[in-house]
């Protein structure tokens, strides 16, 4: 195929797509003819329709030259066309892109007697063994999906057929004759520097269309706009993928190139089926027939990953460039939990966007629910991904017309992604400090691990504090000399080496800045210091207690008492089943050792005095659990992404997980 140029018409000027130009030399002038006046229709020979299976393809023997005839009846249900049928364009859009075994042709059918005249279509010319196996492959899958047209040619690029070869031989090419629906590919969509608005009126999206997705509501803010194109999106994508799971059939192929958006029903189309798996096996063995389940559900996991890498790209946009992507997918395969990735990609997603991230605001929208559907579609195990119905139910997925049941879980990643959310801002009111304490209190009573031994599986790693309810860090008033800005606070446990399963080794690691003028400037930059404590620490099985009111020794615990007095007195929709607070609550008992402080200033001019009153000023601001180890004494919240832990005074530290230092962005 020999390339003439390539010429960009931009997308204001008619909204023209990309076009690679080719010399038609790549056809025989016989096989490329144009419709002219005047010129005699080449009529193609009657369509005929085999179920059978596509045989492998191989390198032709002496008795499948004899039998050509046999091989093509065997082909698949899909129309033989003739290259006299078609009227071969000279150009490609770029939204069609191939492989390097495939040459892409973009036609018009010019068989008065086919039900596809005048139609455009798309020529995929494959050359090489692995490329005609697929496209016998898409050919084959006709057969499971064509039982229900009306979803197939709704959410699946149609494929009509192939084109008889004329001879044949291992070197002839297999032509695979699909739609076309659209010059552009999802992908290049969303690299338009106006996407949003040209993809809006692409799928003229209006009242009645948004109601499908449980809004009816139109404009509004980018990321309103944005988010509920997304929901557009996405659900039809998952419709398209169900169906093809309701048919045995997984895709495996999913990405934002085989994704097509059809301008004319609006619909989303997946790809051409070229690598489509089968679920099952034909053999009906007892053990084969358990091996299909399993293979089954290994598929459709491996599906609904492929979704939620969709979903992460259509809506955080950095994700798009290639290495950042990988970061990703690095971040994932060493055995990071996805409920962590907000945390992961924080730093990225605030780098460029001081005034806030459209695709963050996106996710952290209804208590965090994109960051929830995303994790569940990454999940590490396969069996814990998410469905496409379940997800089809999701609320992320489901505007605000729609009720959706809340489940435990969903209730508990709600009450910590907005507590997350509030201790990112400083909180210097009082109110907003006392909401984000009855959060951490509500958090604690509907602890999923209580047991000790759930513990033992989710506390190793590395924790960030983000918030305590007994000092809060950050800025200060005060005049202090020198002043010292608090960076990061984490508390990190390892497994001890020893044969004691419950005892770890604790560690907290305490960044801070050193300013070295007196008045706090613009650009708080100063020298770096960090403050360590170890310690170690030991898990046993205890309880809290909430003391009555009237108890005379729990008079002086005023931390108690109004935080029982605080549950009481609210009602949450979470909750309404609880009747009365429990007295007490399951919680893991912290036995810690003695603690080693020990400081490092990353500056030679700093004095020892300079350097006391910089231990005492991180002292006065940081919690002083962090600082005394065994001050530390209960945990009674932990899951896959937050901590709370309980210390002497009563205050409570959230934490949440962080990534470690060889995977921060």
């Amino acid at each position: 195929m020999s390339l003439g140029g390539v010429a960009f018409l931009p997308a204001a000027a008619g909204r023209e797509p990309l076009w690679i130009s080719f010399s038609s030399a790549s056809f025989p002038p016989s096989s490329c003819r144009r419709r002219s006046t005047g010129s005699r229709v080449i009529r193609r020979r009657p369509a005929t329709c085999s179920l059978g299976r596509i045989a492998s393809f191989s390198g032709p023997t002496d008795a499948e030259v004899g039998a050509a005839q046999a091989v093509d009846d065997e082909v698949g249900p899909g129309v033989r066309f003739e290259m006299s049928d078609f009227a071969v364009s000279d150009r490609v859009s770029v939204g069609l892109h191939g492989r390097s075994d495939e040459l892409i042709f973009e036609a018009t059918v010019c068989d008065p007697s086919s039900s596809l005249y005048n139609s455009r279509v798309v020529l995929r010319q494959l050359t090489s063994v692995q490329a005609k196996r697929r496209g016998r492959r898409a050919l084959e899958v006709l057969k499971k999906l064509a039982r229900r047209k009306l979803m197939y040619h709704s959410y699946s690029m149609q494929v009509y057929g192939f084109v008889s070869p004329s001879t044949t031989g291992a070197d002839v090419p297999f032509t695979l004759v699909h739609g076309y629906h659209g010059s552009y590919s999802l992908r290049h969509w969303l690299q338009l520097s106006d996407w949003l608005p040209t993809l809006e009126a692409t799928l003229a999206l209006d009242e009645e269309s948004l109601r499908r997705v449980g809004d009816d509501t139109t404009g509004g803010p980018a990321v309103t706009r944005q988010l509920r194109l997304t929901r557009v999106l996405m659900r039809d994508l998952l419709i398209g993928v169900n169906y093809l799971h309701c048919h045995g059939l997984a895709h495996t192929e999913l990405r934002l190139e085989n994704v097509h958006i059809s301008p004319v029903d609006k619909h989303v189309k997946i790809g051409i089926l070229g690598n489509a798996v089968d679920f099952y096996n034909s053999n009906t063995n007892d053990n084969m027939v358990e091996g299909n389940s399993y293979r089954r559900k290994l598929m459709i996991a491996f599906d609904m990953r492929c979704v939620g890498f969709i979903m992460a790209k259509l809506i955080l946009r950095e994700l798009m460039d290639p290495s950042t992507f990988l970061m990703l997918k690095s971040f994932l395969m060493k055995g990071n939990d996805p409920s962590c990735l907000r945390e992961f990609l924080l730093p990225l997603l605030c780098r460029d966007s001081p005034s806030g991230n459209a695709g963050l605001q996106m996710m952290d929208r209804n208590w965090g629910a994109g960051w929830n559907l995303l994790s569940q579609l990454l999940a590490l195990k396969p069996s814990d991904r998410i469905s496409c119905l379940n997800a089809l139910r999701h609320p992320f997925l489901c505007g605000p017309k729609w009720r959706t049941g809340l489940s435990m879980d969903l209730i508990r990643w709600g009450l910590g992604s907005t507590a997350v959310r509030m201790a990112e801002d400083y909180i210097y009111v009082e109110h907003q400090r006392s909401r984000l304490a009855y959060f951490i209190e509500l958090m604690e009573l509907m602890n999923p691990n209580h047991r000790t031994k759930r513990w033992l599986s989710f506390l190793p790693g590395r924790w960030r504090l983000l918030y305590s309810t007994g000092r809060h860090i950050g800025l200060t008033l005060r005049q202090t000399v020198p002043r010292v800005l608090i960076r990061d606070v984490h508390l990190t446990f390892t497994q001890a080496s020893d044969s004691d399963y419950r005892t770890y080794s604790l560690v907290s690691d305490i960044s801070f800045k050193i300013i070295p003028t007196p008045d706090w400037p613009h650009d708080k930059s100063g020298h770096p210091g960090s403050l360590h404590v170890k310690s170690v620490v030991r898990l046993c099985p205890g309880r809290r207690i909430y003391p009555k009111e009237d108890d005379s020794e729990a008079k002086s615990f005023i931390f108690q008492s109004s935080s029982v007095h605080s549950l009481a007195s609210r009602k949450w929709k979470g909750m309404d089943n609880l009747k009365e607070f429990p007295s007490s609550l399951p919680a893991v008992k912290l036995l810690v050792d003695d603690v080693d402080v020990s400081m490092r200033l990353d500056s030679s001019a700093l004095t020892v005095d300079i350097a006391k009153n910089v231990l005492k000023e991180v002292r006065t601001q940081i919690p002083l659990e962090m600082f005394d180890l065994s001050k530390f004494v209960c945990g009674t919240y932990v899951d896959s992404r937050m901590m709370v832990l309980r210390g002497v005074s009563g205050s409570a530290l959230l934490f949440t997980r962080s990534c470690s230092t060889d995977d921060v962005i």
